[in-house]
């Protein structure tokens, strides 16, 4: 926390606006909206309930199939189940780690000889780096695919001086615990289409019918964010650069004493973009770099730090084995070689520079051991 939250909680007691309504919700919602440079926003209880109202509002029913980026959290593609649609996973490619064009340009292809088009395309900007939206923009206008940008890990971050999260159809954000700012639990979905906002903010009400008594003609949902939580989130938005500038600094310290190990690759950042380097991950090079990624972060564990591998693909998951996957080239995998080989470190914001030194003198360390 801040410090800078506890005003808007206090005054949220103080007039007694407790419940998923009142004047810290519908600032949070102007403010987040603002910041992004989009029309309008509605905040609910979590980014995979944002992903589920787009989904919901551009008509995605059982047996429509959703493109969806593989390398990420599950959270990405299960709203897709939840409306009876079917996942079909597109690779990263090595200059983001994001979706790749070339792969999606072939599921593109392929859909269309098919005579079956995706409703929708959910696209990851994966730990705080912006997809090339240039490319993959170009690709769904060519077919008239609508794109849903989860944004979860990225709020902070530029493509091209534009905000991430408002490229798509719909954006969506996240304020879980572990996000570059939180409300405990908590996320937004934002757009140009005031309208769709409007339906969503509906839909996440319980779909309540304009009426004297509790009328419903539609499916609805408990999705909206309490005025207590987004008190705290407006608080949090007030540090949103300050976190940023401590993820940057965090990183390129990390690089400065990592980068020159020949094994290591840090993420890279596109030309033209600014990342909020929500997470600082690496991959590493030569044989036996599955053995090494574990050597590395069993050594951090015995230290009681915690690092992970980067997320595991969603084609590779047990919950979509039958699912279709398009790589990034027809013997290529982007996606299975970073999970393979890649590390994420500790990338706290609060983070002191001897807690990092910690984490650094450990991975040096081990990277010595793997080299004997």
């Amino acid at each position: 926390m801040s410090g800078e939250e506890i005003k808007y909680v206090i005054e949220a007691f103080n007039t007694n606006w407790i419940a998923p309504l009142g004047p810290n919700v519908d600032a949070f919602e102007k403010e987040i909206a603002n910041y992004v440079g989009v029309s309008d926003a509605v905040a609910v209880s979590s980014g995979t309930s944002a992903i589920h109202l787009a989904l919901s509002l551009l008509d995605v029913q059982k047996g429509d199939e959703v493109f969806c980026s593989t390398l990420t959290f599950v959270a990405s593609a299960n709203p897709i189940l939840y409306q009876g649609g079917i996942p079909v996973f597109i690779d990263s490619e090595p200059e983001t780690w994001n979706m790749s064009p070339q792969a999606l340009e072939r599921a593109l292809i392929a859909a269309s000889i098919n005579g079956k088009m995706p409703k929708a395309l959910v696209l990851v900007n994966l730990y705080g780096q912006s997809a090339k939206m240039d490319e993959i923009i170009a690709l769904c206008n060519q077919y008239d695919v609508p794109i849903i940008e989860d944004a979860a890990e990225s709020l902070g971050s530029f493509y091209k001086g534009k905000a991430s999260g408002s490229f798509g159809k719909f954006g969506i954000f996240s304020f879980n615990g572990n996000k570059i700012i939180t409300t405990s639990g908590g996320g937004m979905l934002v757009s140009d289409d005031v309208d769709a906002i409007r339906k969503a903010r509906f839909l996440a009400t319980q779909a309540k019918d304009p009426a004297p008594h509790y009328e419903h003609s539609s499916i609805g949902y408990n999705y909206r964010m309490s005025n207590i939580l987004a008190g705290i989130g407006r608080g949090q938005l007030e540090v949103l650069e300050e976190r940023v500038h401590s993820r940057r600094t965090l990183f390129d310290r990390y690089k400065k004493e990592l980068g020159s190990i020949h094994e290591i690759e840090f993420m890279p950042e596109l030309k033209h973009t600014k990342s909020n380097r929500w997470l600082t991950a690496f991959t590493i090079k030569g044989n036996k770099t599955f053995d090494s990624v574990q050597s590395i972060l069993n050594l951090l564990a015995k230290e009681n730090i915690e690092a992970r591998n980067v997320w595991k693909p969603l084609h590779l998951q047990p919950l979509f084995n039958e699912n279709k996957y398009f790589s990034h080239d027809k013997d290529v995998s982007v996606s299975d070689f970073l999970f393979n080989n890649g590390v994420c470190l500790p990338s706290g914001s609060n983070m002191s520079e001897e807690e990092q030194e910690r984490v650094i003198s450990c991975v040096k360390k081990a990277m010595m051991e793997i080299s004997i």
